[in-house]
């Protein structure tokens, strides 16, 4: 057996190899020996079929498994030999040129970037800091007020953030359009439900009253036939209703989940939410600078292979998506190569976090995993039923590992980058800010 290896790339090798053609005969005489043991065929009992049938029957079947099992024997021998890791699957090519002594292929594949961990320290991660006090749970009482907003009926002119019912009748040039025209319909002046003007023509009438009045629709409005058209529309006001928004009482508590409607235990468990959250997001904003951290300083190629099976996968995982909001997705074209970005992404980061576990034995331990899946079933009526379903089936103990994995790679690299922590406002974090 002769082998030759050769870098076709950054990743590709390619390795000539030559396998005797008698080694490859005594192999499928072997084959056929084997056979003949138990083979059937008429007039003949098992295992006495002779030879020259057997061989005439099952030869190219036994000189093809042969050959494969040949190709595959040298090539594991010279991955072994040379300490290759190899991502996907080799593709196997015949040689143009005929030997009558050996078989003549060769095997092209890609191998692992090698990944050697980088100086962090001059690397800069920002860590926001928040505390959650009873101001954040006041704003985050008075967002669930506005959730759960009535709305009563006011005798007076329409303002904003009344809830109006109309009957509007829209024409161009003094002749009705499509979609232009509504009865008894209603919306939420300031909610963006319609469009400003029409909105801003609305405020000051009260039931009752009337107005007609000119506008122009936005050039790139949804509808086509309208983009950029000048209208009348001509309104009448049905109803005027001013926003009501509930006490915070016991019943607002009972509305929140609180069975005895104790509104101290209310803010108790609203802030234990917000904490939770604050932190959960906190770990967002921090995880995502350090993957740009590992990436920036980790600029590594990946092989396609590794890519192609990850796009894919995307592409499985979104068309399952939309499958499950009731979409078929049969004849929907979802490309692979919508993904290639992300899957590359991906692939970078995975192939970086793993050399970073095993070299700094960022391993997960049991207590870690024990301690996040109790903080997942934290929030949970009855937390020792979640804790239960986790540790029920390895696959899901598999999922909270692997975020203990990611949290662990957290660590180490804020712990070896330069830190710094920002104080950060509460709607700058929940992305409520203006």
């Amino acid at each position: 057996m002769q082998t030759n290896q050769e870098t076709v790339s950054a990743l590709e090798r390619r390795i000539d190899m030559t396998v005797p053609l008698a080694d490859i005969e005594k192999d499928v005489e072997a084959r056929l020996k084997q056979m003949a043991r138990t083979v059937k065929m008429p007039g003949f009992r098992p295992g006495k079929v002779p030879f020259r049938m057997v061989a005439q029957s099952y030869g190219s079947q036994a000189r093809s498994e042969a050959v494969g099992a040949a190709v595959e024997r040298v090539l594991a021998e010279q991955i072994r030999a040379q300490n290759l890791r190899i991502a996907g699957y080799p593709r196997i090519e015949p040689k143009d040129a005929a030997s009558a002594e050996a078989l003549e292929f060769s095997a092209v594949f890609e191998v692992y970037p090698e990944v050697v961990v980088g100086d962090l320290s001059a690397r800069e991660v920002e860590r926001p800091i928040l505390s959650v006090t009873e101001a954040e749970v006041d704003k985050t009482l008075e967002v669930l007020r506005k959730q759960r907003t009535t709305f009563v009926p006011a005798e007076r002119a329409a303002q904003d953030g009344d809830r109006v019912t109309v009957d509007f009748t829209g024409r161009k040039d003094g002749v009705e359009f499509d979609g232009g025209k509504a009865t008894d319909f209603p919306f939420v002046i300031g909610a963006g439900q319609m469009l400003k003007d029409f909105e801003t023509a609305v405020v000051g009438l009260s039931a009752g009253e009337s107005k007609t009045f000119d506008m122009t629709f936005p050039d790139d409005y949804h509808a086509s036939h309208l983009a950029g058209q000048a209208v009348q529309f001509e309104v009448t006001v049905k109803q005027v209703a001013e926003p009501k928004l509930p006490e915070v009482d016991g019943e607002f508590a009972k509305s929140l989940g609180i069975a005895d409607g104790d509104t101290s235990k209310m803010r108790e468990e609203v802030k234990a939410n917000l904490e939770r959250e604050v932190k959960r997001r906190i770990q967002a904003r921090i995880k995502e600078q350090v993957m740009n951290v590992l990436l920036d300083a980790h600029p590594i190629e990946v092989p396609k292979a590794l890519v192609e099976q990850e796009s894919q996968q995307l592409a499985d995982n979104a068309r399952k998506d939309f499958e499950s909001r009731g979409m078929k997705t049969k004849d929907l074209p979802i490309s692979t190569d919508w993904f290639t970005d992300q899957a590359v992404r991906r692939v970078k980061l995975g192939l970086i976090m793993s050399e970073l576990v095993r070299s700094k034995e960022l391993f997960a331990k049991p207590e870690q995993i024990r301690a996040i899946i109790e903080d997942f079933a934290a929030s949970y009526e009855d937390p020792s039923e979640v804790v239960s379903w986790y540790y029920a089936q390895p696959e899901r103990l598999a999922q909270a590992e692997a975020l203990v994995v990611e949290d662990n790679v957290v660590a180490w690299v804020v712990g070896n980058a330069k830190a710094t922590d920002k104080e950060t406002s509460f709607e700058e974090l929940m992305g409520n800010a203006a």
